[in-house]
């Protein structure tokens, strides 16, 4: 098989479509790798890019990122063929780029599901037979998703030779199969954002990394009720014309537990013009400082100074996984610091992630508005929470308050919701709050590449994160591991040096609290550089290289098959 080196993604497509759960549909880090990386695509392809995402929406609750055209498409809202009871919904992406979009309401699909089930059993030894959970929800979009790819390939007269399907993680694994099986000639390339049975051993508290060779996918499966998603996602993976994973470490993660080593690593980049000019920038930090310092000082019954250090972490919430364990427990070795080396600045750290949500703290809610005193008692939460005696942050927070480690020097905060500027409480948006912070801290222990390390310095905010996420290796593999030459520190993790990570956090922290204006300046700035080198501009090639690798896997699958 010959590769094309200098291959461009417009010169041999002639419809690249790309299917995902998180199309229109904000859940996690997969809708901002699609949409970041949209306008760069739109660019090469223009409307030859097509996204396809799930219709998840109704009237009284519209999707806020989906605009309807219903002409695009040569009117494919209305004049498309779909089998099955399938209908869709055509327009375009709210985000830079404005891509065609696809969203398919797939659910006359269920009933199908066990026919269909049975075909890809037969054809690719796909073990539906132990699914349980949302595996019947993803495989019915999935397969909607490749019927509308084929339908849409007719409707529109193009070489399906010239077609790509492009899938995102196990939940289109299905599609893949199916497209492959319906429609040959098509190219598929398939995504690994991280792998099932990864993220199950770390969530399941089992160590990753000390016995990482030792694991083997198909047994790790069984002992984890794994079987369905593992197997499927391992038939997608050795079915595609070209498999990519989004990071070397993942890349790594899969040739140990799916048994193929991708054929293309595809890190994911970000589009710069998500980050402000200088101007807006600068309103935004002052906004956003004083809005947190007053949620902080109300909470904390004191007034926190100006020149309080603002760190946070955010994402999604897994405790382990996402190292908000060690976050906190960073933060009570960083008040020991305090205690002996004897500064005056104070540090407010905030938890930034989502959890189940009761309603706005009403004491805090009542002084914001009214800019009253502080609450008659201290509190740590910003929103009441359904399962404050179970949510693992709230208990650990509220265990180290109870006890005495957190008073002198460090504030923590729990913000467990959404930011998105309506929340009742912080009322600004995440990316309108970034500006204000001096420092995240991201030490995941399980990241197949991490985007909230790479958003912060993309906003000039410095930042710790771990080498067990793509981002970080990819720090550590191309810049100086030093928040004053690169914007970011690296921190080692392994399975048995959590007290050592730990202490290197709190050290990191404790550098950017004591550091003077002018070292600050320079971090940020050297934050802003780094970031710069992963514009999707610069990222977008290794996607050119996937896309050729799956055209000429397919041209070559379909030779074989003509003889």
């Amino acid at each position: 098989m010959q590769e094309t080196a200098n291959f461009r993604t417009a010169d041999n497509i002639e419809l690249l479509m790309e299917s995902s759960w998180e199309v229109c549909n904000k859940i996690g880090g997969i809708y901002t790798v699609l949409s970041t990386k949209a306008r760069v695509l739109h660019r090469q392809l223009d409307d030859r890019l097509v996204f396809i995402g799930p219709d998840v929406w109704s009237p009284e609750r519209p999707s806020p990122y989906f605009v309807e055209k219903k002409t695009l498409l040569k009117s494919a809202s209305t004049h498309l063929k779909l089998p099955l009871g399938l209908q869709i919904r055509v327009g375009r992406w709210d985000i830079p780029g404005s891509p065609l979009v696809v969203l398919v309401k797939f659910d006359t699909l269920y009933a199908e599901l066990p026919r269909i089930y049975g075909e890809m059993w037969e054809a690719y030894g796909v073990d539906s037979l132990h699914s349980y959970g949302d595996y019947d929800e993803g495989c019915a979009f999935a397969i909607a998703s490749a019927i509308v790819m084929k339908e849409l390939a007719h409707h529109l007269g193009v070489d399906e030779r010239k077609v790509i399907g492009h899938f995102n993680e196990w939940t289109t694994g299905m599609g893949l199969l199916w497209l492959k099986r319906y429609m040959p000639e098509a190219a598929t390339v398939f995504t690994a954002h991280a792998t099932c049975i990864g993220r199950s051993i770390c969530g399941n508290g089992k160590p990753l990394y000390d016995y990482f060779e030792g694991y083997y996918g198909d047994q790790m499966a069984r002992e984890l009720n794994m079987e369905s998603k593992h197997s499927l996602e391992k038939a997608a993976a050795h079915q595609a014309d070209c498999f990519t994973a989004v990071s070397e470490l993942t890349a790594r993660e899969c040739e140990q537990l799916l048994d193929i080593r991708p054929q293309v690593v595809t890190p994911n980049g970000f589009e710069p013009d998500f980050v402000p000019g200088s101007r807006v920038y600068a309103r935004q930090r002052q906004q956003g400082r004083e809005r947190l310092l007053q949620i902080g000082s109300l909470l904390k019954g004191h007034n926190l100074p100006s020149d309080t250090l603002l760190v946070a972490t955010s994402g999604r919430n897994e405790y382990r996984n996402k190292g908000l364990d060690i976050y906190l427990d960073a933060l009570v070795r960083l008040e020991r610091l305090e205690s002996t080396e004897n500064t005056n600045r104070e540090v407010l750290a905030f938890v930034l992630v989502p959890a189940w949500v009761k309603e706005p703290s009403a004491d805090l809610s009542f002084d914001l508005d009214s800019h009253g005193d502080s609450p008659v008692y201290p509190d740590y939460l910003t929103h009441r929470l359904n399962n404050e005696d179970s949510d693992s942050v709230a208990c650990r927070v509220r265990h180290l308050e109870d006890n005495g480690y957190f008073n002198k020097k460090v504030s923590v905060v729990y913000i467990p919701c959404y930011l998105d500027g309506d929340d009742g409480i912080v009322n600004i948006g995440y990316y309108d709050l970034l500006p204000a912070l001096d420092l995240t801290v991201f030490p995941s222990y399980y990241e197949p590449w991490g985007y909230t390390p790479l958003e912060s310095i993309a906003f000039g905010v410095p930042t710790v994160t771990s080498d067990k996420s793509g981002f970080g290796q990819w720090i550590l593999g191309n810049f100086a591991d030093d928040i004053t030459v690169s914007g970011v520190k690296v921190i080692e993790r392994t399975d048995s040096n959590y007290e050592v990570a730990a202490e290197a956090i709190a050290n990191q922290i404790a550098a950017q609290r004591d550091a003077t204006s002018a070292e600050t300046a320079e971090a940020r700035k050297a934050a802003v550089t780094t970031a710069a080198m992963a514009d999707w501009e610069l990222f977008a090639e290794h996607y050119d290289k996937a896309f050729a690798v799956a055209q000429a896997r397919a041209s070559e699958r379909q030779a074989k098959t003509n003889k």
